[in-house]
């Protein structure tokens, strides 16, 4: 039951839009209805991911004074709950909105690697198409003429995977380096956790697109490329907001 309702909400409209683009587009390269189908993805979920990100590099430009708040009023726990959530609300966090973030895009990703890797690649499963979907005459595997999108082990694609994957976490661990040196004790030991996670990530995402096959690993790289460009204009915006909220405070 829960499968069927999966294939029916996010599974078959995914697939659609995936063989519509490939019949759209010259040639019927896959490739490129990948790359497009990740980007179409990606604006439906800006907002979700731009109130995720300013939670989280929100939480970092506060973090002093939340930690002012608890030591003033660490005997006071209702007292510091209700002026941490003040604090929230003037600055525009919602602490949660990175969770519902990952929850709403999580099966979204799941039914993305459904249909690049299950269903009906590069034949088409035409039991799954609406009957307006168009159906391409061909299927084109080989993007730009070199990459074969149904065979693993791309050792070039899963490098790329793993450096774009790596430099959003150095850009990431910036604001953490810095965090770190003024940290207490009782937090170096999160942080140190936070910059293995940090390294670990792209060698996970590397391994992924390395043994899955090109498809896969085109739309990890598309996805990593977007969401580096898309933290580095919202952060960018992010930072103008909370100095311009911090010149108002201190004028």
């Amino acid at each position: 039951m829960i499968g069927h309702l999966f294939t029916v909400v996010l599974i078959e409209p995914i697939y659609n839009a995936f063989v519509a683009l490939i019949a759209y587009i010259p040639g019927h390269d896959a490739g490129f209805a990948i790359i497009a189908l990740t980007i179409l993805i990606r604006l439906i979920f800006l907002p979700a991911f731009t109130q995720a990100l300013r939670t989280q590099h929100g939480m970092r430009r506060i973090e002093p004074e939340l930690d002012a708040i608890k030591e003033k009023y660490k005997d006071n726990k209702q007292e510091q709950a209700r002026l941490t959530m003040e604090l929230f609300k003037a600055r525009g966090i919602k602490p949660f909105a990175t969770f519902f973030s990952l929850l709403i895009q999580l099966p979204v990703f799941i039914a993305l690697y459904a249909v690049f890797l299950r269903e009906g690649f590069p034949q088409i499963a035409t039991h799954l198409l609406y009957s307006f979907t168009p159906t391409p005459e061909s299927v084109g595997i080989i993007f730009l003429g070199i990459l074969n999108l149904t065979i693993p082990k791309n050792i070039i694609l899963a490098l790329l995977v793993a450096g774009i994957q790596f430099f959003q976490s150095r850009l990431s661990m910036g604001a953490m380096k810095a965090a770190a040196n003024t940290a207490k004790p009782e937090k170096a030991q999160a942080l140190m956790i936070q910059r293995q996670m940090l390294y670990m990530i792209p060698v996970v995402m590397g391994i992924v697109g390395y043994t899955a096959p090109a498809a896969a690993g085109l739309y990890l790289l598309t996805n990593a490329l977007i969401t580096l460009l898309q933290e580095l204009v919202v952060r960018r915006k992010i930072d103008a907001q909370f100095d311009a909220l911090e010149g108002k405070k201190t004028a």
